[in-house]
């Protein structure tokens, strides 16, 4: 896969395991204007606090540099300073500013980057740029992930075409909160597309809310959460306004790229057997459906029986009213698979739960929870916590 006008590389620096790609770097030619979200978590890693440091005073960046096994989270001053010797060398090996660098991390939180292996790693990388090397980018941003996850769009124009392509990391610790500038999920996404800066920040808002920010693994927000979009403008005659169709078109481009990197994040979250829709509806209020799609996603009770292929219906009706969403419960009606288990708050019949129980033995299915208390819907993916899951978390320092 290959972006007009962006070069790629990835190396084996050391950072944490032993051969295996850990450093990545992405540059483009010409400088790009920038879209960014980050974690809302409080607690937020160096290479976060770098970069929302730099995009207020710079307005143009050309490359992002990014490893795996180390988070840089929790690091302090020694944290930072190496983000900006990261900025540094990176600039210097490729010939543009310092700010014109952004840095993201993933891997273990409370650990110094090994920076004599890092800088000689990064070194090597930006020495080994190449059309087709943003591939060995996406293998080099994994921790837990068992395979890499892109996905690319084209939208044709007159004159040459628009590509959009993602690349995304995650399988734990992943309930993104991200929002406008203020393992971990990372995602770079990249254009040639001539975009407005303010008008790609939006596009990018609403499409990470719309993908990111309704995907769960575990409900744990990362201290590393971080999206960087970046747009070269090579595509030259394409110019996107915000009110032609070309705009609507790219737009779609864009949320199809993010919804299949945060679908294929789903599907590979850690021990994960089964990808599932719960889809709230009939909610009394935005915040209602959003609060209660949230936290039957994320019940550890309510995953563990879609692993087992247990319909529990009880256990979501549960994790339901211990949302805080109004309804009443003698009118609530569940289906798990397109097969209704509860209706009027009570049980439809062993029938329906052994019939329900076989929908649940396919990879995806859908949960849908009627609340009958208004007209709000709101969906989320999320997976099933299986044996694999606590085995991964409970070594994964050691």
């Amino acid at each position: 896969m290959e972006v007009p006008g962006f070069y790629g590389a990835a190396v084996e620096a050391g950072i944490k395991y032993k051969d295996r790609l850990d450093l990545g770097v992405i540059f483009s030619k010409a400088s790009c204007n920038l879209a960014a979200v980050f974690t809302r978590n409080i607690v937020k890693a160096a290479p976060v606090l770098d970069s929302m440091e730099i995009i207020k005073r710079s307005s143009s960046f050309r490359a992002i540099v990014v490893n795996s096994g180390n988070a840089n989270a929790c690091t302090g001053k020694q944290g930072l300073d190496d983000c900006l010797s990261i900025r540094k060398k990176a600039s210097e090996s490729l010939g543009c500013k310092e700010e014109e660098v952004l840095v993201a991390s993933t891997g273990v939180i409370g650990a110094f980057l090994p920076m004599e292996r890092y800088l000689a790693g990064l070194e090597k990388a930006c020495a080994s740029l190449k059309k087709d090397g943003l591939l060995d980018v996406s293998q080099a941003i994994l921790t837990t992930d068992t395979r890499h996850k892109v996905a690319m769009r084209e939208v044709e124009g007159q004159g040459s075409p628009i590509t959009v392509f993602g690349m995304a990391k995650g399988a734990g610790m992943i309930a993104p909160n991200m929002g406008p500038p203020q393992a971990t999920m990372l995602a770079f996404v990249l254009t040639n597309a001539v975009v407005d800066p303010d008008l790609w920040q939006g596009m990018l808002e609403e499409a990470v809310d719309a993908s990111f920010n309704r995907i769960t693994v575990d409900g744990d927000t990362s201290t590393n959460d971080t999206v960087l979009a970046l747009a070269n403008g090579q595509a030259r005659n394409q110019v996107i306004d915000g009110h032609e169709t070309l705009s609507e078109e790219f737009e779609k481009a864009l949320y199809d790229v993010l919804q299949s990197l945060a679908e294929q994040i789903v599907m590979d979250g850690e021990g994960a057997t089964k990808c599932v829709r719960v889809t709230v509806n009939g909610a009394a209020s935005d915040e209602d459906a959003k609060v209660c799609a949230s936290t039957i996603s994320n019940s550890p009770l309510v995953k563990t029986a879609f692993f087992g292929q247990d319909p529990n219906w009880g256990r979501i009706i549960a994790a339901a009213g211990r949302s805080g969403a109004y309804f009443d419960p003698n009118k609530v009606t569940i289906a798990i698979g397109g097969v209704r288990v509860a209706e009027r708050g009570m049980a439809c019949g062993q029938d329906a739960e052994k019939e329900a129980a076989e929908k649940m033995k396919r990879s995806r299915f859908d949960v849908e929870i009627d609340l009958k208390a208004g007209k709000y819907s709101h969906s989320m993916l999320t997976c099933d916590f299986s044996t694999e899951y606590v085995h991964i978390n409970a070594d994964y320092r050691t």
